[in-house]
């Protein structure tokens, strides 16, 4: 039996285990991608684990997630970070050079290669035939280390993709379309691969949209075959050398299959508050918005902005509409002023923003109070944007540009009849202007380099192992879909400290209860800690290890969930926190707020993969409800002993 893509780039880098869903795996890992708002954390856990020099082929630290520099905390990280990838042997992407995933798979990004990145989002570079997986800092740390990365072996969901996209649809409505058919839960434990003969009608930059918001099914990753369009970008890059044939072969299976017939396509919109809250545009048409946003590693692509300013060329947006672009990057911003998209966006009443992600993590751009936004970005969880009644939208460039000009939700294929306008047909150019002048190499010798750290700018602190009993308070207990934007937000208030533990714990789970953190300090004194209780796919959305880093500072020992977001999951057991799962979801039920919950002979019950009985201590009496965990041999080792730095050191040290 042939091999699909997925399975070939797993086969050349599996060091552990082998391809059976459900079982972990450990993969070899070639590149790593960290950003700054989770990157300095892996910078400082670079600095716990004593690495000499990174040992992967390429690893690159970007400057883009919070770029504002209102005072002297994000300017001493984007100081810190840059000595940071010179003593590890990281290269380095200035501020302002641009988003991460699109900047990566312009520079660095190779088919048949493996990453994992600090973020999210990662999985983007499977547009380019690569496996690229988003996930914890510590995961990263650990490759970045040359240790393998270690995984539950996926199901794989193919994907046929057949026919060609309608005028007016887009790469966004096809991940729309999958979203709108499975939600936010229906990746989780997958790894989607696209395939057939339609794909030979979306370029690398649409199958970039399609593979980000992958992560919004809650996908392991997205993976796409590295055939003719991966090396027609490659080559509009100057980096054709760098492209090879990957496509699955003609006998290849998959575990799940979907069907995507593109020329079915209309456009579509995600309604708050979830990417997977999807539907027609032409069903809410007519609401009026006060702000547009394009950009974000969700539509990066030079095409996405040409396709904007070619929809307002010659006209005015709305006087009640903000129309923001955030560019991508600084070769972006280079290219869109040589064919005439920038002069386009500016004449229209565009507003132009830095090249990061920006208003995607809540970094400015924050919409006004009780209004519509419409934006090209991946997520619209509640408050990310900045304001806190915020009603974000998801869309395409050209349902976002058409709004922009009317001042209401607005179906782009209205804009013939309205503005007697045509499709924009955009043709590829051959050569894109390049620009690497903001990509800083790492020196030959990093021996001698010292970590640059300012007074905002805090090690990481020691992690107690695992007690063999605990008797805690329930500090909170929360429904299904808990975001990790919920449990740690984002934002231009919060991002600052993400180099500074012991002040960004202060915002713990604060969107849903701004008393967590008094609560929790009280507990950690009084009892030693506390867990929380969730329903399903607890923690979905980013690769933020401080959702559980920051908890674990506040003395949580455990969460106990029906069911938990991948990386999340991980997050937990690298820093030493239980994500214990209901074995009867009608036991959640019995568990309220306050209540205290005693464990006993944890360690060997952990370890032996017992039923962990955990006792809820009422005044009218003890409830006693069963628990388990699905944790590998290696989680267990490593959850035992406080985390993957204790253990990564002990294992140095040896």
């Amino acid at each position: 039996m042939g091999l699909n893509v997925t399975q070939k780039l797993i086969k050349e880098h599996l060091i552990e285990g082998e391809m059976t869903p459900g079982k972990e795996i450990g993969l070899k890992i070639d590149q790593a991608l960290l950003q700054d708002a989770t990157g300095t954390l892996v910078q400082l856990e670079l600095e716990a684990m004593k690495l000499d020099r990174a040992k992967t082929e390429v690893a690159v630290q970007y400057v883009d997630h919070n770029l504002l520099q209102t005072d002297f905390k994000n300017a001493d990280d984007h100081v810190f970070l840059h000595s940071a990838a010179q003593r590890f042997g990281l290269w380095f992407s200035r501020p302002g050079n641009g988003v991460s995933h699109p900047v990566h798979m312009e520079r660095f990004g190779k088919p048949g290669k493996t990453l994992v990145g600090s973020d999210s989002h990662s999985c983007a570079a499977g547009s380019l035939g690569m496996l690229a997986i988003g996930t914890g800092g510590l995961d990263v740390a650990a490759a970045i280390a040359g240790q393998p990365y270690f995984v539950k072996m996926p199901k794989i969901m193919g994907v046929k993709v057949t026919g060609k996209l309608p005028d007016w649809v887009s790469a966004k409505d096809v991940i729309l379309e999958m979203l709108r058919r499975h939600d936010v839960k229906g990746g989780v434990g997958k790894i989607i691969e696209y395939y057939g003969e339609g794909l030979k009608h979306l370029s690398a930059m649409d199958r970039h949209v399609i593979a980000n918001m992958g992560a919004e099914l809650g996908a392991t990753t997205t993976v796409f075959p590295s055939d003719i369009e991966t090396k027609r970008f490659l080559k509009s890059q100057e980096r054709e050398d760098d492209w090879r044939e990957i496509i699955a072969d003609d006998d290849c299976e998959y575990d799940l299959h979907e069907e995507i017939v593109l020329d079915e396509l209309v456009p579509l919109i995600a309604l708050p508050t979830s990417p997977g809250n999807v539907v027609p545009v032409s069903e809410v048409a007519g609401k009026k918005i006060s702000q547009v946003v394009i950009g974000s590693s969700a539509n990066p692509g030079l095409r996405d902005f040409w396709i904007a300013g070619a929809i307002v060329k010659g006209k005015a947006t709305d006087e009640d509409v903000s129309f923001d672009i955030n560019p991508t990057s600084r070769q972006i911003i280079q290219n869109m002023i040589d064919n005439k998209t920038f002069g386009n966006l500016i004449t229209a009443g565009a507003r132009f923003h830095q090249s990061g992600c920006m208003g995607c993590i809540g970094m400015g751009q924050a919409p006004a109070s009780g209004t519509i936004s419409l934006r090209t970005m991946p997520r619209n969880f509640p408050d990310r944007s900045g304001t806190k009644d915020d009603q974000v939208h998801l869309c395409s460039p050209e349902t976002a540009a058409a709004s922009a000009l009317t001042g209401k939700i607005t179906d782009p294929r209205d804009l013939e009849k309205l503005y007697d306008m045509k499709y924009p047909k955009w043709t590829p150019r051959e050569l894109h202007i390049i620009n690497t002048d903001m990509l800083v190499a790492p020196p030959e010798d990093t021996s001698k380099i010292e970590l640059k750290k300012g007074p905002n700018i805090a090690s990481i602190p020691h992690i107690q192992d695992l007690q063999d009993s605990y008797s805690v308070p329930v500090q909170l207990k929360m429904g299904d879909n808990v975001s990790t934007d919920e449990i740690l937000k984002a934002g231009a208030e919060v991002l600052p400290f993400r180099s500074n533990l012991p002040e960004i714990s202060k915002y713990s789970y604060t969107v849903i209860d701004p008393t967590f953190y008094d609560r929790a300090m009280k507990s950690k004194d009084q009892y030693g800690g506390h867990i929380v209780v969730a329903g399903g796919n607890y923690a979905q959305g980013s690769s933020r290890e401080h959702a559980a880093l920051a908890p674990k500072y506040l003395g949580q020992v455990a969460v106990l969930a029906k069911s938990y977001a991948r990386i999340a999951w991980q997050n937990l057991v690298n820093f030493g926190i239980l994500p214990l799962e209901f074995e009867n979801n009608d036991d959640y039920e019995k568990i309220e707020q306050g209540d205290m919950i005693q464990f006993k002979n944890l360690r060997e019950d952990v370890e032996n993969r017992n039923t962990i009985t955990v006792t809820i201590k009422k005044e009218s009496g003890n409830i006693e409800i069963p628990t388990k965990h699905s944790m590998s041999d290696r989680q267990i080792r490593v959850l035992l002993k406080g985390g993957i730095i204790n253990d990564f050191k002990e294992r140095l040290g040896a």
